[in-house]
């Protein structure tokens, strides 16, 4: 078939041995549910774990499936292999949902699972949407039959098992995680659709201009579901011209798929994973990849405090000493965005954002704080010095406290070189980044005269 013959349907170029059904109930389903793959090779995507040298592909070819569980974003997939691999290992497919069941619902499909497994052989697949809206004692009742293998279990969720789902189910299942489509497996889904006759739109004379099929499958970010359902509107809605074609234009699209809604969870992978792809772009001085993320969760709608608080984090943990003005700015910044609110917030966390990109770096008190509180934490507790104690109170004199300091003030350059610690121990480390370097001058010359002082008194201050 030529290229240009992919985006052309209608019904007069299907071979002489296609038949055209006529609208029925199953008509009446959304796109993308008749069309969902009836096998591995019309499955799209997910080559990762479904090539042919992978696991769970050989997996379902042998027949060797245990328990599963499939994470990702909506629309990539989870429900269609729990059916194909029903339907290639002959087993039983029961569904249940996660918001929608209880535990009457397990206990009656868990039941039946058992009876057939005993009386005909029959392996049952007990497929669960959104598993992790299941509560802990909910998830429990599944464990002992998932243990005994009367059931398969698949489950699905949009959120990371290893938070959202019990560690016991999870150690008995094999986790899969599902990716968003590419435009171009999703373009190939949106072809096959326009020249599906029998369950897709194949039975309409539809033209479709490549750059608006290119559209949906970009606008759709991964999403099958959103990309097949965008092309049955664009199709239903839009008038025959003359010659009875539909034609799909890169207007139409943009009307049926409207904005895309950003795969961002307030509380879960999505969010997680945008914010340290933020920082760590930041950190990594790339500004460009910072304001994409930013726009991400300004688009998504994320707590303009939520951002904030990570850029003056960000300022003090990975800027730092290289350029104190970032910490400065990332507090106007928080109390900014926090006094105005969206969609203003956006411009002083996007002057934030670029500042803290485009400033030298420097972990120097990150390191040095977190060297000290390991040697804390870890018992080598050192007393504070004798003539560094509080000797504003009666009978400090008598102990001794406070006597041999002396006042940093009236020394040269306002420093005395004395013990303040009672050990020799470093923990700061200064770079010379940006401002850095004219402090680590500084502490170099003073260190040097600590050491001096050290050998004169023989350790003592």
């Amino acid at each position: 078939m030529a290229r240009d013959e992919l985006f052309k349907t209608p019904a007069e170029n299907l071979p002489a041995n296609t038949s055209v059904p006529a609208p029925d109930t199953f008509r009446s389903q959304p796109l993308a549910a008749r069309m969902r793959p009836r096998n591995l090779d019309e499955y799209a995507g997910q080559s990762h774990i479904l090539g042919s040298d992978q696991l769970l592909r050989r997996a379902i070819e042998a027949d060797r499936i245990q328990s599963l569980i499939f994470y990702g974003p909506p629309g990539t997939g989870k429900t269609s292999l729990a059916q194909i691999i029903a339907r290639q290992t002959k087993s039983k497919f029961e569904r249940l949902s996660g918001v929608e069941s209880n535990v009457a619902d397990m206990r009656r499909v868990l039941s039946a699972a058992a009876n057939r497994l005993e009386n005909i052989g029959a392996s049952t697949i007990l497929f669960i949407d959104e598993i992790h809206r299941f509560n802990k004692s909910q998830q429990d009742v599944l464990l002992p039959d998932v243990e005994s293998g009367v059931i398969k279990l698949i489950g699905a969720t949009t959120h990371n098992p290893f938070f959202f789902v019990n560690s016991p189910l999870v150690s008995r299942s094999q986790i899969f995680e599902l990716r968003p489509l590419t435009e171009e497996d999703l373009l190939a889904l949106l072809q096959r659709a326009l020249a599906d006759a029998e369950r897709g739109l194949g039975y309409l004379k539809i033209f479709a201009d490549e750059n608006a099929l290119s559209h949906l499958a970009k606008i759709a970010d991964g999403d099958a579901r959103k990309a097949l359902n965008s092309l049955e509107i664009a199709a239903l809605t839009t008038a025959p011209d003359a010659d009875g074609v539909i034609r799909l234009t890169l207007a139409v699209a943009e009307q049926s798929i409207q904005k895309k809604a950003v795969v961002y969870d307030g509380d879960g992978d999505a969010h997680y994973d945008t914010i340290s792809a933020f920082i760590k772009s930041m950190r990594g001085s790339d500004p460009d990849a910072a304001l994409y993320w930013l726009a991400k969760m300004i688009h998504a709608g994320e707590d303009p405090r939520f951002i904030a608080r990570r850029i003056v984090i960000c300022a003090a943990e990975d800027v730092g000493l290289a350029d104190p003005m970032a910490l400065v700015l990332a507090n106007a910044c928080l109390s900014a965005a926090e006094f105005v609110g969206w969609p203003e917030a956006r411009i002083p966390l996007a002057e934030a954002t670029v500042y803290i990109a485009t400033a030298n770096k420097s972990n120097s008190a990150y390191l040095a704080i977190d060297a000290a509180l390991d040697d804390v934490r870890s018992g080598r507790t050192i007393a504070v010095p004798e003539h560094l104690r509080d000797k504003h109170y009666q009978g400090a004199e008598r102990l001794g406290h406070g006597k041999g300091y002396e006042y940093a003030h009236d020394g040269k350059e306002h420093f005395v070189a004395q013990d303040y610690l009672g050990v020799d121990k470093t923990y700061y480390q200064p770079t010379e980044q940006g401002v850095e370097k004219k402090i680590k001058e500084r502490v170099e010359k003073w260190r040097a005269q600590f050491v001096e002082k050290r050998k004169a008194t023989g350790g003592r201050s």
